[in-house]
């Protein structure tokens, strides 16, 4: 007797998914998709939050080492310079003066840095403020030393001195010396009406573009760093040699607070 054939024949046709069950497959797909990708942007955010903070950690250290060779004074004052161009070795920098100390310029360069759209006018064709300026970090102008004819902001040179020292800081593990650009809380949900922090104001005045949403980093006199979240850790943070905070009253400031004159 012959040995039965193995293999199961059907009618003729080739067994395959339906359309309900492909329907069901892409269902899956999609819940998975929406499911993770949120958790992996949460991820990429919250990696690009660890190596920011870890440049200010290493940008605090330049600071103190810069401090040991200059007799205990700060660096010169310098910000939003674009003339000479951030990359001409003549350009006008803070950052410059501790490159020696940290040797790297990209640690100024945070990965949250996507520039602002005030930089279409003031630098044409920058695509972030490290590109514009040499840093994405802002340095806190009553904590540097102001020396005159030589520091500057916005291309204009101050008229007057002011030097600052260390050992002048009443309270230096509470003083913020240097800060990531942009914070979430610079935004008119916050800032309502741009009189606080001036970054979310109506053209031409608008600085503002979101950054990390969830915070940025503050580096502190004693060298440490911190990311921080909120806006009342940020007026709580001191900015004056004297012990005055960003978020202080001070009627002569057109915020009406420290911040207004010193950051």
């Amino acid at each position: 007797m012959k040995k039965a054939n193995a293999r199961r024949h059907t009618d003729g046709r080739h067994s395959g998914f339906t359309l309900v069950e492909l329907l069901v497959v892409i269902a899956i797909i999609a819940i998975l998709a929406a499911i993770l990708f949120p958790v992996f942007a949460q991820a990429k955010s919250a990696a690009k939050n660890t190596s920011c903070l870890s440049n200010g950690r290493q940008i605090g250290m330049a600071v103190k080492l810069y401090l040991v060779d200059s007799d205990d004074q700060m660096p010169i004052f310098y910000a939003y310079n674009s003339q000479p161009p951030a990359n001409d070795p003549k350009h006008k920098g803070t950052e410059r003066l501790l490159l020696p100390y940290c040797k790297d310029k990209d640690l100024f360069k945070s990965p949250w840095d996507d520039g602002g759209p005030y930089l279409a006018t003031d630098v044409p064709g920058a695509q972030s403020y490290w590109e514009a300026y040499g840093s994405s970090y802002r340095f806190t102008q009553c904590l540097f030393t102001i020396a005159r004819g030589e520091s500057s902001q916005n291309n204009n040179v101050y008229d007057f001195d002011r030097p600052v020292t260390e050992t002048q800081l009443e309270f230096p593990s509470e003083s913020r010396v240097i800060r990531i650009e942009m914070f979430p809380f610079f935004s008119k949900t916050v800032d309502v009406g741009c009189t606080r922090y001036y970054y979310d104001c109506d053209p031409p005045n608008n600085y503002f573009r979101m950054w990390s949403p969830t915070g940025g980093t503050v580096i502190f006199a004693d060298g440490h760093a911190k990311f921080i979240t909120g806006n009342g850790q940020f007026d709580g943070e001191v900015v004056s040699p004297d012990g005055h905070r960003s978020g202080d009253a001070n009627s002569d400031s057109w915020t009406g607070t420290w911040y207004g004159v010193c950051d």
